[in-house]
């Protein structure tokens, strides 16, 4: 089984409307091009200041995930809206969620960021995730008419083990939307995708934010949406700017790959 996916760049800012309206029209475009599965980054619908970021929040009965399942409806596709704000218990921090709709708009499954970006790398990357957003808990694979999808978001891609738990759970697709920071992603986005999708033996699907962003300067994205196989080849990529990388997905090469090289069947931990 095949099937064309599309990766979204976007460059998000804290104006809500207009981050919806530019991802509105960069999967629509995805769509008119064949695509039946289109990922857009974290933040596709803020990615402002972050003392703002939960009066943002809402649940996933709200006009944002309302909106985007409409619309996969309309254009019959999968569509990933890589994360948006979801509201919590608390109303000091709310959930980074990843959201998955079917292609007759509803939510096949939905997934709460488990890792959060908590560092202090240097004088331009220094974030504290956690202050804002509370971590999910659950492991996610939604089953889908295209395959067998895992969601995560963005440092969850530091952690292997996730991924190792969703392969276990029949994962045969990756996906992983992003806003990685430019000091991080010069020297880690491409060998941490690719180590990914090398050792779970699944194709990956990273759409990412690109450039500066509105958000007081914490953060500055390194876009390069990928798609990559199962064997770590790229097949598909963004360099700068808002656009789309788009990427045959064969299920059968996973199938392949693992049956050749059964990685799974010798791992001994």
């Amino acid at each position: 089984m095949s099937f064309l996916a599309a990766a979204i760049q976007l460059n998000g800012n804290s104006n809500e409307e207009a981050c919806i309206e530019e991802a509105t029209r960069l999967i629509r475009q995805a769509a008119a091009h064949g695509a039946r599965f289109v990922a857009t980054p974290e933040a596709t619908n803020y990615l402002g200041p972050h003392d703002r970021k939960v009066a943002t929040a809402e649940g996933l009965d709200g006009r944002v995930c309302r909106h985007f399942g409409e619309l996969a409806a309309e254009l019959d596709i999968h569509l990933l809206l890589g994360s948006f704000n979801e509201s919590a218990e608390e109303t000091a921090r709310c959930y980074n969620t990843s959201v998955l709709f079917g292609s007759t708009g509803e939510v096949l499954a939905s997934y709460r960021k488990m890792h959060l970006f908590d560092v202090d790398v240097s004088d331009e990357v220094r974030f504290q995730e956690s202050a804002t957003c509370r971590p999910g808990e659950d492991v996610v694979v939604a089953e889908t008419e295209l395959g067998a999808v895992g969601l995560s978001i963005c440092y969850d891609m530091r952690f292997p083990e996730l991924y190792r738990r969703q392969v276990d759970a029949g994962a045969k697709i990756l996906a992983v939307p992003s806003a990685f920071t430019v000091t991080t992603g010069r020297d880690h986005w491409y060998p941490l995708l690719k180590a990914r999708a090398i050792e779970t033996q699944c194709w990956l699907i990273a759409p990412a934010q690109w450039g500066e962003h509105d958000d007081g300067g914490l953060r500055n994205s390194y876009g390069h949406s990928l798609i990559i196989d199962p064997w770590g080849q790229i097949v598909a990529s963004c360099s700068d700017g808002t656009g789309i990388a788009f990427g045959v997905v064969d299920l059968d090469r996973v199938d392949q790959i693992r049956q050749s090289m059964p990685v799974g069947e010798h791992r001994k931990l």
